[in-house]
This record gives C-alpha cells, structure tokens and sequence, in this order.
C-alpha cells in the first residue's frame, strides 16, 4: 500500500482502474443506422405468432383475434357518431358531379372531403381512394381528385399528378367509369393541417401523450370513411372497394382488413415484411413519415402481410415495383408470397392477385387501367 495515502482514496482508485479496464467488455455502440445495435437479437424475437399457419383449423376465429388484437393496438375506442353529411358546393364535370362535402369522421373531428358521383341512375360501385404520404401536405385528397376554386391547390396537385399518376387524377379517372368517389384528409394533410416534415414526430409523440396514436387516430378514421361511403344512397349495397397507393396502400390494405364496408381493394407500392424493411437506408428507418403506419407493439403479434390478410377471402390485387427504392422486390415478394398461401387457405386463391412492375413508385396510366378493370370484374358493371 502506498504509504503516502489514506486507504480509502487507494481503495477508491483501485476501483476506478478496474472500471476503466472493464470497459473492454462493454458494446462499443449502441445506436447504428438509426437502429439499436442490438436490432439482430431484437428481429429473432419477432415471430409474429397471431400470423397464419397451416395449423390454423378456424379461419373466421384466427381473423377476428387478429382484428380485435389490431384494434386494441389503435388506441382507439368504438366510434359510432352519426354522420351528418352535407354538400357545400358542387360542379358539373360531363358524365360525374363533384361535391365539396363535410360531416363528422369521429364524434371530435368534422372534416371536409371531395366526392365525385356519377349521373344516371344508380346505386353505383364506390371507391374509397387513400391519398399517399411523399412529404407533400399541402394537399391530400386533392392528390386524387380534382379541387376547384383554390388556384394554389389545384397548381399543387397538378404537379404531383404528373409526378406520380401519368398527369391525371385517379379519383376521376375512376369516376368516369361510374364509380362513386370519395376522399379525405388524413390528419395533417390539407384542410386538416398544417404539418411539416420535421413536425411529424412531435405530432406521433404528443398523440401518444394524450393517449391515443397517430397511426390508430389514421385507422379508425379510414374506418369510418370507409362506413359513411357504404351508407350513402348512391352507392350499391357490398361493393365498395377501398385503392390507394403508397402510404395509401399501406391505407388501402388495412381498412380491407378491418372494415367489413370495404368488399375488395387495390394496393399500389407499400407491401413488404418487416425483415426486408428494417434494413440500413430504408426510408422506415428514418422516423417521421413511418409513424403513420405504426401501432404500438403490434409487430410483437402480426408481420405486415399477416394484418393485410386479415382482409382474406375478399377480392386483392396488389402492385410492386421492380425498381421501388422504398419498398425491395424481393421482400414484396415474400410477402405476397405469404398471403397467397392466406387465400389460398380460405379456397380463393383465384381473389388474390399480385404483379411486380418494372417502375418506380409510381401509379402510372396504364396500371390505374388495369387495376380499374379488375375492380370492374370484381365489384363493377352492371349488376
């Protein structure tokens, strides 16, 4: 012992040099790629076990446990406020009208919305279209149909349809068909913003500080859009079908898998597992936009594609690009793979249908062609 020191000051550096020599044995990082370190032994414990399986004997029971389970996950509370729809404005467009509309979306949120319905005498199919994400909120349900008497707006939408939908509106392009159309604002885009980019997070967070989720608040509120189409008079009892691309995709599947309003529906560009998503560089790793599209804890129960086939037996058909850069094809692949099997479980394996596309993410003229062809065979025409 060092005579020179008090024995608790030689003690205390004794202690100190062992710790200092123990910090060999401690992980060097802790967060990499926007990722704990330890996401590898995080993955393996995912394994979804409310998915499908062969051993799956009751096939209504495994979809209303996976259902009930989504909707505990929401944060959300049964929603069953009367509609109380009313038109604002409306314009003659040759073989549709367009109507500016409001009504109650939850018994806390009146919204606006754009609906197009065909002249004739109906009732007619009806589409739910869900607008996407892509950083762009000043609009939302303009993104799909045509605003009027908002210079800005229809500038704005214009753009992202010759970005995105081989310059037209989808929404219309449908209605000309003889559908009826409607969509709304998710919270935060147009009429119900304003949002930014950088906000998005605070928003997911302070959701759930008032205890609730961004993500579910987006769930039910489909949800119900999805129910106030189906009662309208103009629209034909079961056939309502609910399309969108990108994150209305992501929309599109999961109000399939929730609503019993939505009879069949479309997914443009979000399908993938969540193996093939958690990987360095892709756009779920980066925070803010993923928020709209996570419930909390439910990948502990249900992968991606298991929620979406939750939505099985009912007619899909889902689009992928080859060279979407959000969404890897060869993930897409497993997961269609993997409701295929879903489908094929209930006997219709003739309902599900899944194409890789050579684009980008994108919903381009001829894909809007066929995905309205199929809806034709599946919920349109005469009847």
């Amino acid at each position: 012992m060092h005579k020179h020191l008090p024995l608790w000051i030689f003690f205390s550096l004794m202690g100190c040099a062992g710790l200092a020599g123990a910090q060999t044995d401690v992980a060097a990082a802790g967060v990499r790629d926007n990722m704990p370190a330890i996401a590898p032994a995080l993955k393996r414990k995912l394994t979804f076990p409310m998915a499908w399986t062969a051993q799956v004997a009751d096939l209504p029971a495994w979809r209303a446990a996976g259902r009930a389970k989504v909707w505990e996950l929401t944060l959300q509370q049964p929603e069953h406020t009367p509609f109380d729809l009313r038109v604002l404005d409306e314009i003659d467009r040759g073989s549709y009208v367009a109507r500016k509309v409001v009504f109650n979306l939850t018994a806390d949120s009146r919204v606006a919305g754009l609906m197009l319905v065909p002249k004739g005498r109906g009732p007619f199919p009806a589409a739910l279209m869900l607008h996407d994400h892509g950083g762009r909120f000043d609009i939302g349900k303009e993104k799909l149909i045509e605003p009027w008497g908002d210079a800005a707006r229809l500038a704005s939408s214009k753009a992202w349809t010759d970005k995105y939908f081989s310059g037209r509106y989808p929404g219309d392009a449908l209605a000309r068909r003889g559908y009826v159309v409607l969509a709304v604002d998710a919270l935060g885009w147009g009429d119900r913003g304003p949002l930014t980019a950088d906000a998005q997070q605070a928003l997911a967070a302070n959701s759930f500080n008032l205890g609730s989720s961004l993500a579910g608040m987006m769930a039910l509120e489909d949800a119900r859009a999805a129910e106030l189409l189906a009662a309208q008079p103009e629209v034909a009892r079961g056939r309502v079908a609910a399309v969108g691309f990108s994150m209305g995709g992501f929309r599109a599947w999961q109000v399939a898998a929730l609503s019993d309003a939505i009879a069949a529906f479309v997914v443009v560009n979000w399908m993938a597992t969540t193996e093939g998503l958690m990987v360095p560089g892709n756009n779920q790793l980066k925070g803010s936009s993923a928020w709209h599209m996570l419930h909390p804890g439910l990948l502990r129960y249900l992968d991606f594609p298991d929620v979406a086939s939750l939505a099985a037996p009912k007619p899909a058909l889902f689009f992928a690009g080859e060279q979407d850069d959000l969404f890897p094809a060869a993930s897409a692949r497993t997961a269609f793979a993997r409701m295929a099997r879903v489908w094929g479980a209930w006997k219709a394996p003739e309902r599900f249908e899944a194409y890789m596309l050579p684009g980008r993410h994108e919903f381009t003229q001829p894909t809007q062609e066929a995905a309205y062809d199929w809806l034709d065979r599946q919920i349109g025409g005469a009847r």
